[in-house]
């Protein structure tokens, strides 16, 4: 009977993972390919989806709790978070970023399980910088398009790049160009018109490149982690409300309190992740 509670505890937990995924997907600034290696669900999903047929008996049951969490995530809760994040949007993102730099350390000790070179720095200060350079580019950009069925296309490419490139924000990408608000709003509304053009997006880019990244993996694997590293760092970096975080007024230490409450968190999850028989990978 305890076993069977442990199991059922587990998969509810890794349901909550992917629904948090789900949340990170969706919601401004953050990313639901960086969630997916806190949680360390990034490398088994590229595994699967590089090469489904062959890996769907020893992955799928695994990763079909993250599958509905994201679901969940990405199209039920997240509007309600999403309320948060506009009406309290700064604790909102110190959660998410308490969130991931809780989990830091542990994702710094599982880039270095096959050492650490000077290829592998090399890979972490470069994705760092291209993607603060990437990030800063598209704050500035003021570029505003006419959504149709090759912008939605875009949108998919987008969506499933934040999930295959860690650190990729599909909101950073579509916000500037006035994308963002329709491509959501069609998804929650399961409107044709969007729901179309952007799975054919999406499922292309999943097909053309997640054999790439887990090609990387597999051979340059200190790299690709290390890469991934700096790509999380950059673009959590990129979130903070610094301006918001202060010791010296109330709002101020409601964001502190919200920071620390996701490393906290972090933390619990980092454990409940190394309980045998609960990581996915």
């Amino acid at each position: 009977m305890g076993k069977v509670s442990a199991r059922v505890l587990r998969i509810v937990f890794h349901v909550f993972q992917g629904a948090v995924i789900g949340l990170g997907a969706v919601l401004p600034g953050i990313s639901g390919g960086v969630l997916s290696v806190v949680f360390g669900v990034y490398k088994p999903l590229m595994e699967f989806l590089a090469n489904p047929l062959a890996r769907f008996k020893s992955h799928a049951p695994r990763l079909f709790p993250y599958i509905v969490g994201y679901v969940v995530g990405f199209m039920g809760i997240a509007n309600l978070l999403a309320y948060f994040l506009e009406e309290h949007p700064d604790p909102s993102i110190c959660l998410f970023v308490g969130l991931i730099a809780g989990m830091l350390p542990s994702l710094w000790k599982e880039a270095g399980l096959q050492g650490r070179s000077v290829k592998a720095f090399i890979s972490m200060f470069t994705a760092m910088s291209v993607v603060f350079a990437l990030l800063i580019w598209l704050r500035m950009a003021s570029v505003e398009i006419t959504p149709g069925f090759v912008w939605y296309l875009f949108c998919g490419f987008s969506l499933a790049l934040s999930i295959i490139a860690p650190g990729m924000s599909f909101s950073a990408l579509l916000m500037p160009l006035g994308l963002y608000a329709p491509f959501v709003d069609g998804i929650g509304h399961m409107a044709p018109e969007v729901l179309i053009p952007g799975g054919i997006g999406g499922v292309i880019t999943i097909v053309c490149l997640s054999k790439a990244v887990n090609s990387l993996f597999e051979t340059h694997y200190s790299q690709a982690f290390h890469g991934i590293v700096g790509i999380i760092i950059a673009a959590t970096v990129m979130i903070v409300p610094f301006e918001s975080i202060s010791l010296f007024h109330r709002e101020g230490l409601l964001n502190v309190f919200f920071l620390a409450l996701g490393v906290f968190i972090a933390g619990v999850m980092d454990k409940m992740n190394h309980i045998e028989g609960c990581s996915p990978t």
